[in-house]
């Protein structure tokens, strides 16, 4: 029965444009979460002026276009147009019940004439609409900018929508006035079909910052003792937060009222010195520094119309805002008022958190190296007992000597004067020793201080003692029925990393240090072993520092130390434990020196490598010269065993007419015999016979034997020549191969050293430079250079 008396629930589509960007994105995301009608609940009896249709229940459906391609869907949104032409946007604006174009910061010219062609498309399709649309401008109080005040003789009195037609727009805001008018002009012509608003926003902040993230940011790093207030910072810029900006979007769309001009911005007349005090106070170093408005281009990040934002003086207030709607403000009071809520979205939404480590271990381990270590990869900040002390002694003797007086008060050198004497005293009285209660306090104040809150430390070897960490992070205002040790939860650390290694380990270590290194550490070997003593013994107690963070539920990691000079494994584990950065990340000129190193590497690895390439090829070489030799060599081998084959021939055929010869002597003493004569001759012929026959078959096995030697020779030595010109071959051809890759790579490397430099004169020095060279040939002065030198400067001004 309760659902029928409450009726149908219905949704409304909503577009936004970019809904990628900082503005249209904090306020599409926060129609998301909002309810149809939600701003309805607590307004005036008379409802509606123009719609006199029950409350209609549902959400908001936003859907819109996005800027960049190829970043991520904003999860909020239903739909995302990316890159679409304007006669395929149109279907989809037809589509919604509510248009919302954003061009109140960053604007270009093409979004604003894409806000009036989308106005001027709906109006064509007016007589088509099945339901009322409203379409919906938010514009820049900029167009506001060179209004007269209100009241010549009291310049206290404020602008309001009432003195809509006194109203002047900054020179560069023209096309914003403009739009403004002609989405208020169609509006008028069937507001039965099509509503149109305008919202002129003051300057957004909150929800992780966009005009103002500059100051944000300067303050957060704390890289300037003082913030920078560009120009004399005595003018009021209006103001909202960029979530109440939004919920006078949501109002004009549940309220239809019949007004259809708004300002919004909230109470606050702040002045551009007081929003920068304000945020160098809570967020960095608590001073300001008045700089000429020109410093503001050179940071690279303002831009014109940054600038011209912020040098806006208008006080002006919102009548209809609290007349006609029901806003549940976020920060009414205005940034200076909210600026604790203000900071903590900023650090929130940026991922901007601290990032708090406790190194312990033995002396010798290790700890200072991995501290810088840390430091250097998470930007985070190196407390070391020594250090800390001697940081305050120097602040404190130069606020007494004058160095810091500028802007202290009386009251603030005196306590500086007073602590100073008491540190000395203390020293005096401790042997050049600071008491304990001295030693927390300073501890505790640069635990505090501003940059360690806003980054992060690493604590090196301290606390040593349970009593000396239950001092420190001790908290009077923690909860005292809590059975943990009260502690300071701002600045207690997050991450406990204690180094081990073992005495032997370590004193192996001490002896391998340098003498100077040793005597500076306090580490000689008596001065050593009794540390490590000390070491040993206090944290084998029931109470050590270990267990002070185990009953915190801050449970320590237990890193083994080894050889490694870079603690390349202790690293590893402890950025693994720790996780990424939580900071901006590496500055420009960071991201340049990074470029550049890692230029330099690819250079320097390109040289090693070409450099271990020609070594291998020397001993490929080198190799091949040997092989040639022993070819040779073998060759020469082949060459003598054919004369030792002939030479032995030949001294067979000599023994053999040897033994001819003794053989005619003996026949012829037998054929001087008679008798046996006969016998002889018959013996000599068959001697002979069977002689020559041994002869004849021996020489031709030795021919047969010799032929295949000079065969199997001439064979292997062509053999080895194929083989040798095939290696040749391929060796020559990698030899081009490594050729062409060097010098491939070469052109690469100077193609990428020479791009940063040619982008640069082409963006910045040709078109201003060209400009310069045309108007000078048009002009054709006495001396030209002097001409041209004269039209840099003169449009670089004015630029």
């Amino acid at each position: 029965m309760s659902n029928e008396k409450t009726g149908s629930y219905r949704t409304k589509r909503v577009f936004v444009n970019n809904i990628d960007t900082y503005s249209s994105k904090c306020i599409a995301k926060f129609l998301s979460t909002c309810m149809v009608g939600g701003s309805l609940e607590e307004a005036d009896e008379d409802g509606p002026a123009e719609d006199e249709t029950a409350l209609q229940d549902g959400t908001f459906q936003i859907v819109g276009t996005i800027s960049n391609n190829e970043g991520e869907k904003p999860s909020f949104a239903l739909q995302c147009y990316a890159s679409q032409k304007r006669d395929q946007l149109l279907p989809s604006l037809l589509e919604c019940d509510v248009v919302v174009y954003n061009i109140s910061e960053h604007a270009t010219a093409e979004m604003i004439d894409e806000a009036t062609w989308a106005i001027s498309a709906l109006h064509s399709d007016i007589e088509s609409f099945a339901s009322q649309k409203i379409f919906i401008l938010i514009s820049s109080v900029m167009t506001w900018a060179m209004s007269k005040p209100a009241d010549p003789n009291d310049p206290e009195i404020p602008l309001t929508e009432d003195d809509y037609r006194r109203k002047r727009h900054h020179p560069n805001f023209k096309e914003h006035a403009n739009a403004e008018k002609m989405v208020l002009k169609l509006g008028k012509t069937k507001k039965s079909k099509l509503s149109s608003y305008v919202v002129a926003a003051g300057v957004q902040y909150g929800m992780g910052e966009n005009l103002l993230h500059y100051f944000f940011k300067t303050s957060w790093l704390g890289e300037f003792a003082k913030v920078p207030v560009f120009g004399p910072g005595t003018n009021i810029i209006p103001t909202i937060h960029v979530n109440d900006l939004a919920g006078v979007i949501q109002n004009v769309i549940d309220h239809k009222p019949k007004i259809h001009y708004f300002l919004a911005m909230d109470d606050s007349n702040n002045t551009f010195e007081d929003i920068v005090k304000i945020i160098s106070f809570v967020l960095g170093p608590g001073k300001i520094k008045k700089v000429p408005k020109e410093e503001a281009y050179l940071t690279k990040v303002l831009t014109n119309a940054d600038v011209d934002y912020l040098s806006v003086n208008l006080r002006i207030e919102p009548i209809f805002l609290k007349e006609t709607f029901n806003l549940h403000w976020v920060s009414e009071a205005g940034i200076i008022d909210n600026i604790n809520r203000v900071v903590e979205e900023y650090k929130l939404l940026r991922l901007l958190l601290p990032i708090r480590i406790c190194l312990l271990g033995p002396p010798a381990v290790g700890k200072s190296s991995v501290a810088e270590k840390l430091c250097q990869h998470y930007k985070l900040h190196h407390i070391n007992l020594k250090e800390v002390i001697d940081e305050k002694m120097q602040h404190l003797e130069e606020a007494v000597n004058g160095t810091e007086q500028e802007g202290e008060s009386e009251e603030a050198l005196s306590n500086a004067q007073d602590q100073l004497d008491s540190l000395k005293d203390s020293m005096e009285q401790n042997g050049g020793r600071l008491s304990d209660g001295l030693v927390y306090r300073i501890m505790r104040d640069k635990l505090n201080s501003t940059p360690c809150r806003n980054h992060g430390f690493v604590l090196d070897g301290f606390p040593k003692s349970y009593d000396q960490a239950k001092e420190i992070f001790y908290d009077e205002q923690d909860d005292p029925r809590s059975k943990m040790p009260a502690f300071n939860k701002k600045i207690i650390p997050e991450f406990i990393f204690s180094l081990e290694a073992s005495d032997d380990f370590l004193k192996e270590r001490v002896q391998n240090l340098p003498e100077s290194v040793a005597e500076k550490m306090r580490y000689s070997k008596d001065e050593y072993l009794t540390r490590l003593k000390k070491f040993r013994k206090a944290n084998v107690e029931d109470e050590t520092v270990l267990n002070y963070f185990d009953e915190l539920e801050i449970h320590p990691e237990h890193i083994e130390v080894n050889n490694d000079p870079e603690y390349g494994a202790v690293m590893d584990k402890i950025t693994r434990l720790v996780g990424r950065p939580r900071n901006y990340g590496p500055t420009p000129e960071e991201r340049e020196e990074m470029e550049r190193k890692s230029v330099e590497e690819t250079a320097q690895r390109l040289v090693l490598e070409t450099a271990e390439w020609n070594r291998r090829e020397a001993e490929t070489a080198a190799k091949m010269a040997t092989q040639l030799e022993e070819w040779v060599r073998d060759a020469k081998m082949a060459t003598q065993l054919e004369e030792w084959v002939r030479d032995a021939k030949m001294a067979t055929q000599l023994e053999e007419w040897v033994r001819d010869a003794k053989m005619a002597t003996q026949l012829e003493e037998w054929v001087r015999d008679a008798k046996m004569a006969t016998q002889l001759e018959e013996w000599v012929r068959d001697a002979k016979m069977a002689t020559q026959l041994e002869e004849w078959v021996r020489d031709a096995k030795m021919a047969t034997q010799l032929e295949e030697w000079v065969r199997d020779a001439k064979m292997a030595t062509q053999l080895e020549e194929w083989v040798r010109d095939a290696k040749m071959a391929t060796q020559l051809e990698e030899w081009n191969r490594h050729v062409t890759e060097v010098k491939r790579q070469e052109h690469e490397l100077l193609e990428a050293r020479s791009a940063p430099l040619r982008n640069y004169l082409m963006n910045y020095v040709m078109p201003s430079l060209a400009e310069g060279m045309m108007e000078c040939c048009k002009a054709k002065p006495d001396d030209p250079v002097d001409f041209l030198a004269e039209y840099l400067l003169r449009n670089n001004s004015q630029d």
